[in-house]
């Protein structure tokens, strides 16, 4: 299990610690590699692991208006991160005073006296300190200075393109969710609570659960249809899903109406996962109600002749 702390205090400063630093925001293929490679090295050494990231979002407090939507809570990245054997992500604050520290400030002050480092593992382009003006150069020998070895790992490539967040958003942001799913090594989903909806579904034979996603500031794949799988109390069922606003409806707000296929029961007021696996189609405006639940139906059999057989 991995541990998520946000006090210094609760830590165990009886141990020394291989540590990794950044956000994760995905815990991507890239992502998985450098934590598969800290856990197999503090073992060696007989050290803790542990993640530094940030909340919120660096770019949210210094770069507000360039600040990324997410791909993840910091409790769902705990979640891949606890499978991969990582023990501790400590989330640290980031204020306008925290990105003002320079490099050797935050060295000193974070890396060693508060989380105990014995090494520090970080990616082929890290940067650091104020205006991330400091590099791999300076963090090495800050680590000769305060005793701690400092490694450093490359670009994790798939298909000869490196592996990003920013890569996974654009792609979600385009509707490419299949391509997300690859770089990101899991499925992207969301969590919502299902409200009450407009019911136009069940007037033609396809009933949806309209769902209010928790996290606003995850991102929300592109309007369109998509097959997704739904979670819900140990229950996993095959669904497809409409992100957009009904227009065969005349609908004039951006909705998200989830059809369970073959399944029936209420899921009113119930939290549940979205998990995405492939867009079907855009949403479009048809000449009628008979179109629309035609186009329904062949979306429907598309899904279960696809992904009937799909575990997640």
């Amino acid at each position: 299990m991995t541990y998520i702390i946000r006090n210094p205090k609760l830590l165990n400063l009886n141990k020394k610690y291989f540590i990794t630093v950044g956000t994760f925001d995905g815990v991507h293929l890239g992502h998985q590699k450098i934590i598969t490679h800290l856990v197999k090295k503090a073992k060696q050494k007989n050290c803790g692991t542990l993640l530094l990231t940030f909340d919120p979002h660096p770019r949210k407090v210094v770069q507000p208006s360039n600040a990324p939507m997410l791909l993840q809570t910091i409790e769902e990245r705990s979640e891949i991160l606890s499978k991969l054997g990582l023990e501790i992500i400590f989330v640290q604050p980031f204020t306008k005073a925290f990105s003002k520290l320079n490099a050797e400030e935050y060295v000193k002050d974070i890396l060693v006296n508060q989380l105990n480092v014995e090494h520090l593992l970080v990616g082929y382009n890290h940067r650091f300190g104020k205006n991330r003006t400091a590099n791999i150069f300076d963090l090495k020998k800050l680590g000769k200075k305060y005793k701690f070895s400092v490694g450093e790992i490359q670009a994790h490539i798939v298909n000869k393109i490196t592996v990003s967040s920013t890569k996974i958003r654009h792609a979600i942001n385009n509707g490419n969710i299949k391509y997300a799913n690859s770089l990101l090594g899991h499925t992207y989903k969301l969590k919502g609570i299902v409200m009450k909806g407009r019911q136009n579904g069940k007037k033609i034979g396809f009933p949806t659960a309209n769902v209010k996603i928790n996290e606003r500031e995850k991102i929300l794949p592109k309007n369109g249809v998509y097959a997704v799988k739904v979670n819900y109390n140990e229950m996993t069922n095959l669904a497809m899903m409409n992100i957009g606003t009904n227009p065969t409806f005349s609908g004039n707000y951006i909705s998200n109406e989830v059809h369970l296929i073959n399944w029936d029961g209420n899921l009113y007021k119930k939290e549940i996962e979205i998990f995405f696996i492939e867009r079907i189609r855009d949403e479009k405006k048809f000449n009628s109600i008979q179109d629309l639940s035609i186009q329904l139906q062949n979306d429907k059999n598309y899904v279960l002749k696809k992904f009937k057989n799909l575990n997640l």
